[in-house]
């Protein structure tokens, strides 16, 4: 990471400890990093993807609706959390880079430095069932 505030990089060295799946963002949706649960349920190592913008991560793991209908980016917790810098919690279906099917949960958080920086979001999420 280059030159990141010091609130990413503790939000990131937090996620790197805890065993459920974490994104990390940028301000403008950059991907910055995801932890080894993540890499689990998505498929492919974060070492493997590297930093992706928010139009590739937004479709690269195929978000769909309880219909099979795609997700528009604009429709994830993440996406939307950095639309409003506001939480957001939401359910929805991804297939992996490996092609496993999951239902997920997600629940997306603003990352707000002193004073009142908008620094970036964080996205935790869970599988709820699988296919």
């Amino acid at each position: 990471m280059s030159a990141n505030q010091i609130e990413i990089i503790l939000s990131r060295q937090l996620a790197d400890c805890l065993s459920i799946p974490i994104f990390l963002t940028d301000p403008e949706g950059n991907l910055l990093f995801y932890n080894e649960p993540a890499e689990e349920l998505l498929g492919k190592r974060y070492e493997e993807t590297g930093r992706m913008p928010v139009s590739e991560w937004a479709t690269i793991f195929k978000p769909v609706d309880e219909q099979g209908n795609a997700l528009a980016p604009e429709e994830l917790p993440l996406v939307r959390t950095l639309m409003s810098r506001l939480p957001n919690h939401g359910t929805f279906w991804i297939e992996s880079l490996g092609g496993q099917r999951n239902q997920i949960s997600v629940t997306a958080y603003p990352v707000i430095g002193r004073p009142d920086r908008f620094l970036g979001a964080v996205a935790i999420f869970w599988k709820t069932r699988e296919l």
